[in-house]
């Protein structure tokens, strides 16, 4: 941690400029930060010879000699990245280039409360790190994903509707026990828009990312930056009515998006279709495992079963509706889907796309994206390792 105090407002912006850039050159650095070359080249040289910045393998020539990739050395430490799913557990030690060194993932359930679900997380840290022959003092800051709203100043959970047993607990002042590093906790959905604006190296200003699994939450980046709101719930639009008649969400309100068209309302509809008679396809798999989840109706769907296509259809208009309402009033150049949804297949993206398209306004969906989030899976991972270094860039002290 040393050789983070003492240095200047110039080199911990070149720093963060390079994490940010993921190996972008000298001239590019300079270009970026509005620096003279000579300035430019002077800051990279002290930073390299302090073991901070490191020089990776060589750019491709566009003639003339070839520019060296600059990025932040490997030598500084590591980033935890721990991701908090409803239903998971997704922990990992990554470089500080967000190169992951050792990852796990296991079925979790957060309605054990905070002291089961962190002891396990303790345990498994301590196995990736003792893996990585990695000590304690040797991570840079950690940064934590939860499905519920967020106080960032605070980092605590606040009312979380799928996690009650977590509202004020302290995740910071726990992990705190064995790290001095520090520690940075934010809603899971905001993270996964972190991860996809370091993958984007900020090309993209104003986008959301939507998680469907469990619940439904959406990250929402507004002029290059993830947007929190007033008290850190903004993006909790999982609870908007689609259906003034719909069923009871565990929210208390009827007719919320997340109750009709989450997984936990796919699995209901696939598992009545089953007992009904409407699906050979998904009594048999339930038959045969006990259980239906949102892949299998996917599998189903793909095989032609006209029940699991009208389920699929309908979560994913459903889901629609929401964002049309979204996209008239925040219009976003892209939205990425993902969560555990992104298995069901192309049905669902594609219902969700003629639906917002069906419903917002031509202005507004002139140039809209609707994809599944390219990063997939370690959308989560990677956005709380950009936490964890953004943020420990950010307190780190500065030398006047």
């Amino acid at each position: 941690m040393e050789r983070w105090s003492g240095l200047t407002a110039d080199e911990m912006l070149l720093l963060e400029t390079t994490f940010w850039s993921s190996g972008g050159s000298r001239h590019r650095m300079a270009e970026r930060l509005a620096f003279s070359k000579s300035k430019t080249n002077a800051l990279i040289a002290g930073l390299v010879d302090q073991g901070i910045l490191a020089e990776a393998g060589l750019q491709q020539s566009s003639g003339g000699r070839r520019a060296e990739n600059l990025q932040l050395s490997g030598t500084l430490g590591v980033l935890v990245g721990i991701d908090i799913g409803a239903t998971s557990l997704d922990i990992a030690v990554l470089r500080p280039d967000l190169q992951p060194v050792a990852q796990h993932a296991e079925a979790a359930d957060v309605r054990q409360g905070p002291g089961v679900v962190l002891a396990r997380v303790r345990v498994i840290l301590r196995e990736l790190l003792a893996r990585c022959g990695v000590n304690a003092r040797q991570v840079l800051g950690i940064g934590i994903g939860v499905p519920g709203p967020v106080n960032f100043q605070s980092g605590q959970l606040v009312n979380p509707p799928l996690m009650p047993a977590w509202d004020g607990f302290s995740i910071r002042d726990l992990l705190r026990e064995d790290y001095a590093a520090p520690v940075f906790v934010d809603n899971d959905v905001n993270l996964m828009a972190l991860g996809e604006l370091w993958r984007l190296k900020r090309s993209l200003s104003n986008f959301l990312v939507i998680k469907v699994g469990t619940g439904i939450g959406c990250g929402i980046v507004c002029h290059g930056e993830v947007y929190r709101g007033a008290a850190g719930s903004a993006g909790d639009v999982g609870h908007i009515c689609v259906d003034q008649e719909g069923p009871r969400c565990h929210c208390g309100n009827v007719g919320c998006v997340e109750v009709m068209a989450a997984g936990p309302a796919i699995t209901r509809m696939a598992v009545q279709a089953a007992n009904d008679g409407q699906s050979e396809a998904l009594a048999e798999c339930l038959r045969r495992t006990g259980r239906i989840d949102a892949t299998d109706v996917g599998h189903a769907g793909r095989a032609g079963d006209a029940a699991a296509n009208g389920i699929i259809q309908k979560a994913g208009s459903l889901l629609g509706q929401m964002l049309a309402s979204v996209v008239n009033f925040f219009n976003p150049s892209h939205i990425f889907i993902g969560g555990g949804i992104t298995h069901i297949g192309p049905l669902f993206l594609a219902a969700v796309r003629q639906s917002v398209y069906q419903r917002s306004l031509a202005l507004s969906t002139r140039h809209l994206e609707i994809q599944y989030t390219p990063l997939g899976a370690q959308a989560g991972i990677t956005g709380a390792g950009v936490l964890a270094m953004q943020e420990t860039l950010k307190v780190r002290g500065v030398a006047p």
